[in-house]
């Protein structure tokens, strides 16, 4: 399961409702804006997640993998973008001699305006997908998934509107382009594999939408990609819809892919 949680101690409870219902395996959590130090390590070991793997700053940022089962976490990931922001954290689990790498991420927003002269934080959006793709491409992802909130709506099926949102960060051309490019150094998107790509498919409703199910303007910003010599242990994906009806919500719901490793 992969969630953008937005602040795990805020929505713990909900997170322990989800796991006693659904009995996720794997949780791949983003934007758990907790330190270290502050992480609710032993809640979530009663949850069943012996194995954590986590980084984090005070209300910003942050990520977490927790398992049932042991893991090898990677310590040495690349430092994107010259900043240690807590964006990116991998481990190695299964089979010692031939492990799954699982990669989590969280992509920068980029901001409101899809200018990187303008928007320092668009800039470093752009980079920071440069940057994932060059390592990609000199590390060729084998037995590896990869998770998160990557923060780009790439299809035209995965907004709302994709005339309306042409020019609106998460779905313009340098992002779409960026992002492309990055899933081709050797990944399958399973989300489309499950979900025709000619048919809607949202991961975030906006908080501003008073009534967000009626409006549906939704974004698929929250992805699961395998890599292509795995492809074939992938066997069906879900987006819980229902998450973000719930009491004090993310405005990103989990998405689930049965995977077997």
């Amino acid at each position: 399961m992969t969630w953008n949680i937005n602040s795990l101690r805020l929505r713990l409870p909900l997170l322990q409702q989800i796991v006693m219902r659904d009995q996720p395996d794997i949780l791949c959590l983003q934007e758990t804006k907790v330190t270290d130090d502050l992480f609710p390590a032993e809640s979530l070991t009663a949850l069943g997640f012996e194995y954590q793997h986590f980084t984090g700053m005070k209300s910003y940022n942050g990520v977490a993998i927790l398992s049932r089962t042991p893991f090898i976490r990677v310590l040495e990931t690349p430092i994107w973008c010259e900043k240690s922001d807590c964006r990116h954290n991998a481990v190695e689990i299964g089979d010692a001699s031939k492990p799954i790498t699982i990669h989590n991420f969280y992509v920068p927003a980029g901001g409101d305006i899809p200018d990187p002269v303008e928007n320092p934080k668009f800039a470093h959006k752009l980079r920071f997908l440069d940057e994932v793709t060059a390592w990609f491409a000199a590390h060729r992802p084998e037995r590896a998934i990869l998770v998160g909130d990557l923060n780009t709506a790439p299809l035209e099926q995965d907004v709302w509107s994709h005339k309306q949102l042409l020019n609106v960060v998460c779905h313009t051309e340098p992002e779409v382009r960026r992002h492309v490019a990055w899933q081709n150094t050797g990944f399958t998107d399973v989300m489309r594999v499950m979900v025709p790509a000619d048919q809607k498919l949202y991961t975030w409703w906006s908080y501003r939408n008073r009534d967000w199910a009626a409006s549906d303007r939704g974004r698929r910003l929250d992805h699961i990609w395998v890599s292509d010599d795995i492809a074939a242990r992938f066997e069906t994906m879900r987006v819980l819809r229902d998450i973000r009806g719930a009491a004090g919500p993310s405005d990103h719901v989990p998405v689930f892919a049965d995977i077997a490793l």
